[in-house]
């Protein structure tokens, strides 16, 4: 796997979506894991200024999606998040958090990740499972 192209590929990914919003960028992949990193600012707060769960519960689901994708023949299968569990350990006001996936289960047709959501002093905020449906493309 040539990782600055696979990294290349997956930022491109993302113009003009969710992630493109919330500003997410992929910056590590290795042979079993995926990191993204997000900032933390007033365009991911929830009324309190503090990280919204739901932009970090966006950052898990891309990073465990996207994972799932590189393990897959994405011409003839599609990725698809069908659960996502999620709990917030620690709230954060500002800086950058960390989306890290690696598989508990890559079966044939649904794959299991875990997702840390860690701060840059690799702090917990958060602790996800995300399982993802692999479908045939139509």
């Amino acid at each position: 796997m040539d990782k600055i192209k696979t990294l290349l590929t997956l930022n491109s990914l993302s113009k003009n979506t969710l992630m493109e919003t919330l500003d997410i960028e992929f910056i590590e992949v290795g042979e079993d894991y995926i990191v993204a990193k997000m900032p933390v600012n007033s365009g991911v707060h929830q009324p309190y200024g503090i990280l919204h769960g739901g932009a970090t519960a966006a950052l898990a689901e891309t990073v465990g999606s996207c994972a799932s994708a590189l393990f897959v023949d994405t011409k003839t299968k599609i990725v698809k998040g069908i659960e996502l569990s999620i709990n917030h350990l620690k709230s954060k006001k500002e800086g950058v958090v960390f989306g890290i996936a690696k598989p508990i289960h890559k079966g044939r047709t649904t794959h299991l990740w875990e997702i840390k959501i860690v701060d840059e002093e690799d702090n917990l905020i958060s602790i996800c499972k995300l399982t993802n449906i692999i479908l045939d493309k139509k």
